[in-house]
């Protein structure tokens, strides 16, 4: 059993053809041609989802726009 879902698509013929074409030119399956561009498409197109924390907390600062550079100095290196 495998680790995918299974679904239908409906491709216009034209472009099945190119598929089948393309996977046999790279010695794979259409499925997977079709399960790889879905997953680029959702990578490029799904909602990009923000950490729960992001801008929950104040640091009580109000410069830290200005003094970037200061704050950060030194950061990462050994002791």
């Amino acid at each position: 059993m495998s680790d995918h879902e299974k679904t239908t698509v409906y491709l216009d013929p034209d472009d099945y053809r190119r598929l089948k074409s393309l996977a046999r030119s790279r010695d794979a399956k259409a499925a997977q041609l079709v399960r790889e561009a879905v997953a680029e498409y959702v990578v490029r197109h799904a909602p990009r989802q923000q950490a729960k924390s992001l801008g929950r907390f104040s640091s009580g600062r109000t410069d830290i726009g200005e003094r970037a550079e200061d704050l950060l100095d030194g950061m990462g290196r050994d002791r």
